[in-house]
């Protein structure tokens, strides 16, 4: 599985997919705060509704490119990609001092690219073997969690000593830093006889088409039910991620600092969570029965964050959404095992283009229903004394009491899951059982050839 003559540096391996999501993230988490205040300076009168367009845009590109950048990796490799989605979804931090209007059109137009995960899952799956992937996705999801617990904390520190252009110098610096990394250090984890078997091979429409890799979608039923659970989970999810640390600061009133240490500890809680319990719940209770716990404790995070009117109330129900980020490395790794090693890119970016469409439909919607239910005047009325019964009289976060339900509707949806979603391996007459990932079960002899796959000919042999 070596990497390509002269790329990279050592082998491909999860470190290296481990640090491009750091810095490309540990970069973004340095502008919580000053995105904050121009978010709201640039649009000082819808400012939850005008935050879910944006966002709004930029998921719904991402969906339309996920599935054609997928299945070119699979042809032309990750590396290549990986240098192009970290750029273009990085290439907006500068413009956040230079025109406000510039900085929120790029990121809308950055959505086009904004598919590392994709890639990144798909890099992964190239450099481990079925029964580490679920650890492995875990580790990436956890190191997502990982670059928020001080970014936050330092962006708002150096905003507040020094002014929001040092933050945005510093947040360009650490992206084009990651930049560098893929160009010098980061080799190419798609075996040479995968490329070089499919090089050349024309790239059709329906491999493109992301509503053409949904309808192939539904001719799988297992498939078809593990990404309507993606669907609706990952949709108030999404909405959530996009506007939950403006609603903190507008309407609960939390401070920079605060919601930079809030960030922090429900980041680190994440860690722990994706990487230790993440793995202990695999090998104990099964793949699919961690998908329904993950499940289980976002319904109650969000349907915390719906009824909570106090900040005491949004720290607990933070700790409660830690545990809920377990969801996606486990629903990754079921996606993952019904796929052939050389299709893992297309496959991974049909789930990203999923949650591509729920990062689309998420903010927008959020953001409409906090505009319909007036939160940001119903806040104004009650810091300015004129009614303090309109908050007893309507929920406070009325998006997400309806996540809660949409994503009550995914478990029962995941329930109906098969625990083993690989078909046996048919190998001279007889059916072999792949363990579950993460399980400590030997991985059977196969006793041809013919019938290995690729990913695990070299180890395997």
């Amino acid at each position: 599985r070596s990497g390509a003559p002269g790329h990279g540096i050592g082998r491909p391996s999860v470190s290296h997919a481990v640090v491009v999501i750091f810095l490309e993230f540990f970069a973004w988490g340095l502008l919580t705060t000053p995105m904050l205040t121009v978010l709201h300076e640039t649009f000082p009168q819808h400012t939850f509704l005008m935050n879910g367009l944006i966002q709004g845009v930029k998921g719904l590109l991402s969906f339309m490119s996920a599935p054609l950048i997928g299945a070119l990796s699979d042809v032309w490799g990750r590396r290549s990609f990986l240098l192009v989605t970290v750029f273009f979804t990085c290439a907006p931090i500068p413009l956040m001092r230079l025109s406000p209007w510039w900085y929120f059109a790029a990121i809308s137009m950055s959505g086009a690219f904004s598919v590392t995960f994709s890639v990144i899952f798909a890099y992964v799956s190239d450099v481990t073997e079925e029964h580490e992937r679920s650890t492995a996705y875990g580790l990436v999801s956890a190191t997502f969690a990982a670059s928020l617990v001080t970014s936050p904390a330092i962006g708002a520190y150096l905003s507040a000593c020094y002014g929001d252009n040092l933050v945005v110098l510093v947040a360009t610096l650490v992206a084009l830093a990651d930049i560098c990394f893929i160009l010098l250090a980061v080799p190419e984890s798609l075996p040479e006889k995968m490329r070089l078997n499919t090089w050349g091979a024309p790239i059709t429409w329906e491999q493109a088409d992301p509503f053409q890799s949904m309808r192939k979608v539904g001719k799988d039923p297992t498939v078809l039910l593990i990404c309507i659970t993606v669907f609706l989970s990952y949709l108030p999810e999404a909405g959530q991620y996009s506007s939950f640390f403006l609603y903190l600061r507008q309407v609960i009133n939390f401070s920079s600092a605060t919601i930079a240490v809030f960030i922090g500890v429900v980041g680190i809680l994440s860690i722990i969570a994706q990487t230790l319990i993440l793995t202990v719940l695999m090998r104990t209770i099964g793949n699919k029965n961690t998908v329904l716990l993950g499940l289980g404790f976002q319904i109650l995070q969000l349907a915390w964050y719906g009824f909570g009117s106090e900040p005491w109330m949004m720290w607990a129900a933070g700790a409660v959404a830690a545990m809920s980020s377990i969801t996606f490395p486990a629903v990754s790794a079921l996606v993952s095992r019904s796929a052939d090693p050389d299709k893992q890119g297309l496959v991974q970016g049909m789930i990203t283009g999923i949650r591509g469409l729920c990062n689309g439909l998420g903010p927008a919607l959020y953001g409409l229903i906090f505009f319909m239910f007036n939160v940001e005047k119903m806040k104004f009325c009650i810091y300015n004394t004129v009614s303090l019964s309109i908050q007893k009289s309507l929920i406070p976060g009325p998006p997400f009491l309806l996540g809660s339900c949409t994503v009550v509707v995914a478990f029962l949806v995941a329930l109906f899951i098969p625990e083993n979603t690989e078909p046996p391996v048919v190998t001279s007459g007889v059916h072999i059982n792949t363990p579950l990932p993460g399980s400590d079960e030997d991985t059977p002899a196969l006793t041809s050839d013919e019938d290995f796959e690729p990913l695990l000919q070299d180890s395997v042999v």
